[in-house]
């Protein structure tokens, strides 16, 4: 079992978070703030997603 107490290194949310920030940006200057934001979504939730795998190992 593993120690409750031991914390993951790896930040999938701070990737998650600024992919959708620099999406929504990139999109207003597109005049497409939900498609910039969309695309801000899946991009971050890929790499949080493909970190969190690497993790685990």
């Amino acid at each position: 079992m593993s120690d409750p107490d031991q914390r993951s290194n790896s930040a999938g949310g701070f990737l998650l978070a600024v992919s959708l920030m620099v999406g929504t940006i990139m999109g207003l200057l597109l005049g497409q703030p939900s498609v910039g934001f969309l695309a801000g979504l899946a991009i971050g939730s890929i790499a949080a997603v493909s970190l969190w795998l690497k993790g685990r190992g």
